[in-house]
């Protein structure tokens, strides 16, 4: 697939700003993923720690994320600025780069990570809603599809250069986490300079407290539809470190491990930004229909098939799962919730599937230390299901505004 074919037609009708933010995006998911693609191994061969220990550390990091971003999305909107904190996040973020080379202790890297987490957590709803007010309400699904592609681009990327510079460094880990400080501040330097916020609309009305229950009240029932449908597929997406462990568990190299991530987010990479452009002109219900049934697909493979030929095709599917739903998921929190409480929206989004996410990878992990891998991947399909036929009864609330 030649993709810069397919994006050359719609780019031109996409603002710079949303390119801007998908490099933004880009250049801080290399860094944070050539980190992450190694952190699970690092801590598990190098610190013993248990698979139990590394789904609790991934689900809190995770959750922290999505706790902190109720609050940083409700005061954008409070403001009525995205920038300022988008910025602050991403500045936060590339300061505890260093902090993952120089921890001598489990301790140093669970507060490396949770730190980390928080500064996702600042820039997420914010730039989330940023994006919605760029982009022409017809272009949405494009415009979120195109950041979640050029962020997965760095997703893949980064794990890319981590299998790389583990070979030329001899699997020395630190070496490794020095370089992947660099491209975090590239990051901070782009959001800083090249992107610009657009004039708040004249006739958009002012929100003095966000969380005043009153306030809550203006998102909708299809908005709170969404988050549900997003809460219990959440339970059957744990943390991608399982993956991880799974290439480990079948014999896969240290220094191949990174390749999990890479297979999969290629994969996820090619498949958003056309999902996005497909989900402004088919039924978004049943796109995210097949990402469900995808996941069914990635669980039944890694579960069933231990072997490397399972493993790629499982984390494939994973991959074209996420590009099938991740951003489809945010075009439709975007389109149910009120301009003026965008922010707001996609923190209590972020919240409640985050929540979701900690459960589901406390749960794998326990799965795993008392069961094996297998169970662990048979109970996401399990979720995985459940959502899909919970999905069919709702799908019409949720199809595009104009009824397809």
């Amino acid at each position: 697939m030649n993709t810069a074919d397919n994006a050359a037609a719609p780019r031109q009708g996409l603002p710079a700003g949303v390119w801007a933010l998908g490099f933004v995006s880009m250049f801080m998911d290399i860094s944070s993923e050539m980190i992450h693609a190694l952190l699970p191994v690092y801590m598990v061969t190098v610190l013993g720690t248990s698979s139990l220990t590394v789904g609790i550390i991934e689900g809190i990091a995770e959750a922290t994320a999505s706790i902190t971003k109720i609050f940083s999305g409700a005061l954008s909107d409070w403001l009525g600025k995205r920038k300022l904190l988008a910025a602050l996040g991403y500045g936060l973020a590339a300061i505890t780069k260093p902090i993952f080379p120089l921890a001598p202790s489990i301790g140093w890297l669970v507060a490396a990570r949770f730190i980390d987490r928080i500064g996702k957590g600042i820039r997420g709803a914010p730039r989330d809603a940023l994006i919605a007010d760029i982009t022409p309400p017809e272009q949405r699904g494009a415009g979120f599809g195109l950041r979640q592609s050029l962020d997965t681009i760095g997703a893949f990327a980064g794990p890319l250069l981590a299998i790389a510079l583990m070979w030329a460094t001899a699997d020395h880990f630190q070496a490794v986490f020095w370089i992947a400080v660099i491209p975090a501040f590239v990051a901070v330097a782009l959001i800083v300079f090249a992107v610009k916020e657009p004039e708040r609309p004249a006739g958009l009305r002012r929100v003095r407290m966000p969380l005043r229950r009153s306030e809550l009240r203006l998102l909708d029932a299809t908005f709170w539809l969404v988050v549900t449908v997003a809460a219990i597929f959440t339970l059957a997406r744990f943390s991608e470190a399982f993956l991880i462990l799974r290439a480990q568990s079948i014999g896969l190299s240290l220094a191949l491990v990174p390749i999990v991530l890479v297979v999969m987010n290629l994969a996820y990479s090619l498949s958003a930004y056309p999902v996005g452009v497909l989900a402004d002109k088919a039924s978004r219900p049943m796109l995210l229909a097949v990402g469900l049934v995808l996941l069914v697909a990635a669980d039944l493979v890694l579960a069933l098939i231990p072997d490397i030929a399972g493993l790629l095709i499982g984390v494939v599917l994973w991959g074209l799962h996420m590009g099938f739903t991740q951003g489809l998921l945010a075009t439709l929190v975007a389109d149910a919730a009120p301009a003026e409480l965008r922010g707001t929206a996609f923190g209590m989004f972020n919240l409640i599937t985050g929540i979701a996410l900690l459960v589901a990878s406390v749960l794998a992990g326990f799965l795993w230390d008392q069961i094996g891998p297998q169970a662990t991947f048979l109970a996401g399909a399990a979720f995985a299901l459940v959502t899909l036929v919970g999905l069919l009864p709702v799908r019409a609330r949720l199809s595009m505004p104009n009824g397809q």
